[in-house]
């Protein structure tokens, strides 16, 4: 196997204006298909990944290889790794998203006016959904999973370096499609590496891209957000932060410390700045610090934390202000929460943020105050994924403050409409 072929600029065009076209004709009787219909398709599409796991860990095996060349950071590559836990991740996130309640048609709100009309606000898809992505091949199988269960149609465009592992995937999940009689185009791969091919997903494909999800670095997140014409559900970084109030207990604070940092350091959830109150600092730094050395971490501080323990480098103004999605840290004495809430509002790319904590102020203050689509009291920052909300799966975790917003699931992939009853009136 070899990179995926580039095309000229007007093959792009061609190629994905057909795309698009194909997505919208699908979209209309994927709306319209059942419940049990979508339900046997994603059952289907499961057990298609179990059925496949040796293709799709070759194909993967060639993208690795082709990212080892490339020179590919670490975090990447583990981003980029599939094994076969991690496929029966794969396997087990579509079936769990199988189970979830179809959101399509779901009444949200009723209510009756003095005048007698009865209103009703009912969930609708979206229609059709573009989905750009990086390294991570997962994302194939959740996007495409959860578009489907709710009733939208998506254009999945993964980066070069998962090309493999995406379209062995991919077609499991057209798989799922065919034998539940549903449009094989529900669930499009982009074929081309083109860059291309995404300033067309992002002019909108002719009006047949409703939103666009992008899932990856900056660069990417910044250019969609810059050239998108149709709206976007992003979020530019996970820089997130563990606050260690005074109230906290030690041996929580550094379970969770080292948990939030290195159980996956590649990941969007992964605590980047760890906050310490500074009464805490006698019993709780050091411990919180040798624990996170001891495990691989490399610590940059500011001086005042450096002077209790040495073996960390100095922090730089950048380090407050970095993703590193490495087994990298930052970490600073605050005096107490509202400095804590402080730093983080200056710093935040208000993804994720955590507090340790047992006092019950402390902890209605960080939640009140701070305004991050995620807060969490006395638990990892590595809970911040749609799976372990109980959604199935995630497109990702949406930063913005339109109705998407933390962990993008099957409910915030759909839009409304509302029904209104009458029985004969009219407006005076």
């Amino acid at each position: 196997m070899t990179r995926p072929e580039t095309k000229t600029g007007e093959d792009v065009a061609a190629l994905m204006a057909k795309i698009g076209a194909d997505a919208r004709a699908a979209a209309r009787p994927l709306a319209l298909a059942s419940a049990e219909r979508k339900h046997a398709a994603l059952v289907a599409m499961a057990e298609a990944v179990r059925r496949d796991a040796d293709a799709i860990l070759a194909a993967n095996a060639v993208d690795l290889d082709n990212a080892e060349k490339a020179g590919l950071t670490p975090a990447m590559i583990d981003r980029l790794t599939l094994t076969k836990d991690r496929l029966r991740g794969i396997e087990d996130g579509i079936r769990a998203i199988a189970e979830l309640k179809d959101p399509v048609g779901e009444v949200i709100a009723s209510w009756r006016q003095p005048n007698g009309l009865e209103i009703e606000r009912v969930r609708t898809p979206l229609g059709v959904v573009g989905v750009i992505y990086e390294s991570r091949p997962n994302v194939t199988a959740d996007a495409g999973a959860l578009c489907l269960k709710a009733g939208n149609a998506v254009i999945l465009r993964g980066g070069s370096d998962s090309f493999h592992s995406s379209s062995a995937i991919h077609a499991c999940l057209t798989q799922g499609l065919k034998a539940a009689g549903l449009p094989e185009t529900a669930i499009q791969l982009v074929p081309t590496a083109d860059r291309a091919a995404v300033g067309e997903m992002l002019k909108g494909l002719s009006g047949n891209i409703d939103v666009i999800v992008p899932r990856g670095g900056r660069s990417l997140v910044e250019r969609v957000q810059t050239e998108a014409r149709v709206p976007v559900f992003a979020h530019l970084e996970g820089i997130c932060h563990l606050y260690v109030d005074r109230s906290a207990d030690r041996e929580m604070a550094v379970a969770l410390a080292v948990n939030g940092k290195m159980r996956r350091t590649g990941i969007c959830g992964a605590t980047e700045t760890l906050l310490v109150d500074r009464a805490a600092a006698p019993t709780h730094l050091v411990p919180i610090l040798a624990a996170l050395e001891k495990a691989g971490c490399e610590i940059r501080a500011s001086e005042d934390v450096r002077a209790a323990f040495p073996a960390a480098k100095p922090a730089k103004e950048d380090d407050w202000r970095t993703e590193y999605l490495d087994a990298i840290i930052s970490v600073k004495l605050v005096d107490g929460v509202g400095e804590a809430i402080d730093h983080i509002e200056k710093y935040s790319s208000h993804h994720t943020e955590a507090i340790v904590a047992e006092d019950g102020r402390a902890v209605e203050r960080f939640f009140n105050e701070i305004d991050s689509a995620i807060l969490i009291h006395n638990a990892s920052t590595q809970f911040a994924d749609g799976g372990e909300f109980g959604m199935g799966a995630e497109i990702g975790i949406a930063t913005g403050r339109m109705h998407a917003r933390g962990p993008v699931g099957v409910e915030q992939l759909t839009s409304f409409k509302y029904r209104v009853h009458g029985s004969g009136q009219a407006r005076p």
